[in-house]
């Protein structure tokens, strides 16, 4: 066997939510498929759908089983998502809030387009939810089902081989190995410089529960500033907010009190909204960083393994969701050998225009409303009241958005 480069595996993060007590034995030498190693919900979604295929799969994940899911991040879930949970009957343990409407605009600037539902002849665009409520709802699915979850388990090496990976796990137990036919990283982010692309947007994004007079009424909001994009998620009874800044203000914006935090989104959004409270924040960097390709030796990169995006559109999760249905129905043949090199090169090249598709748009966007100056502000005013005025357009950007690749 080869020993796999630490370096270019993501390795699972300490502390989070888990489920379920099992851990990896002495020597585990059964007849497991595939091991994913993350129990996020990238991974949890794989092992729900490789279950419904008959496949035998063990999720390891680093974190203990009673860790709260507090992870407050808001994710925007496309409805091609939702399509997908459901078939894996997830989606009714999920308290989505549905968004019927995005307003897109730019601070200070003409041109703003509305891309509604009915556009893409849609019961909703999308759904959002806190990314520690989804994972809590994929949990309960995965218990449902019988999904093997093996908490405190963190796996510290890999070798790969012609016809196995050998897994070097650490849990409460002490060392163990662990053989799969084939790895599935889902959890961490894109390592190894020498096999990933990166740019650093030199912004960092800070996160918060806000509050407003207005109720949310399903709208989303994508305010693009000088300073970087600030979106607005409707949930229940508030919005959670994102708020790209440069790496220069960024602290100060964290340690701005309640008030003048809300004033400044104010500002951003010229009186549109009301806002009256704010939540605790958080705030974490962005950047890209993708893999050329998601496969290697009996090995698969998934969700922010394979690539992390900018948050502006909210397509990291959807990307990474279409990812694992396209493996998952690579799979469904359910062959002797998971991990075989004919079969996970057939799936990089499945994913290849949808994933540099939208890896493209979500950079494009970003470097787009970045750019400085009045013809750039002219320009993109222009571009928004065009897609406001042309419904062809904001069907066909809604559908990209929703099904990414498949919408072609």
């Amino acid at each position: 066997m080869s020993k796999a480069n630490l370096n270019s595996h993501p390795l699972p993060r300490q502390g989070g939510r888990g489920n379920g007590s099992q851990l990896v034995g002495e020597a585990d030498h059964g007849n497991l498929q595939i091991a994913i190693v993350g129990g996020g919900p990238v991974g949890l979604s794989l092992a729900l759908m490789l279950h419904r295929i008959g496949i035998d799969s063990a999720v390891l994940d680093a974190r203990p089983p009673d860790a709260p899911g507090d992870d407050r991040r808001v994710l925007a879930l496309s409805h091609g998502t939702r399509q997908i949970l459901e078939r894996l009957d997830a989606w009714r343990a999920i308290d989505a809030a549905p968004i019927a409407t995005i307003h897109v605009s730019q601070q200070g600037r003409l041109g703003r387009a509305l891309i509604r539902a009915e556009d893409a002849g849609l019961p909703a665009l999308g759904y959002a939810i806190e990314a520690g409520k989804l994972a809590a709802g994929l949990t309960q699915a995965c218990a449902a089902a019988g999904v093997s979850i093996r908490c405190g388990t963190r796996v510290t090496d890999a070798q790969a081989g012609p016809q196995r990976v050998m897994l070097h796990c650490l849990s409460n137990q002490g060392i163990a190995k662990l053989e799969t036919q084939l790895v599935a990283w889902a959890d961490g982010t894109v390592g190894g410089p020498e096999t990933a692309v990166r740019r650093d947007y030199h912004q960092r994004a800070i996160v918060a529960a806000v509050e407003t007079r207005q109720p949310p009424d399903g709208i989303a909001y994508e305010r693009f500033s000088p300073r970087g994009p600030v979106a607005l998620l409707p949930l229940r009874n508030h919005f959670g907010l994102v708020w790209s800044a440069p790496d220069s203000e960024a602290d100060a914006l964290l340690a701005l009190d309640d008030s003048a935090f809300l004033s400044r989104l104010h500002d951003i959004f010229a009186g549109r909204l009301d806002f009256t409270a704010a939540g605790q924040r958080a705030i974490f960097p962005l950047g890209l960083r993708y893999r050329s390709t998601p496969v290697a030796e009996r090995t698969v990169w998934l969700g922010n393994a394979a690539q992390t995006l900018h948050p502006v559109a909210g397509q990291g999760f959807n990307l990474a969701l279409r990812d694992v249905s396209q493996l998952a129905d690579l799979l469904q043949p359910r062959p002797a050998d998971c991990g075989e090199a004919a079969l996970l090169a057939r799936y990089a090249a499945a994913r290849r225009l949808d994933r540099r598709g939208t890896i493209g748009f979500t950079d494009g966007v970003v470097r787009l409303f970045g750019m400085q100056g009045a013809l750039a502000s002219h320009a993109r005013g222009a571009g928004l009241l065009a897609l406001d005025l042309l419904p062809a357009a904001r069907r066909f950007f809604a559908r990209r958005m929703i099904f990414g690749a498949r919408a072609w």
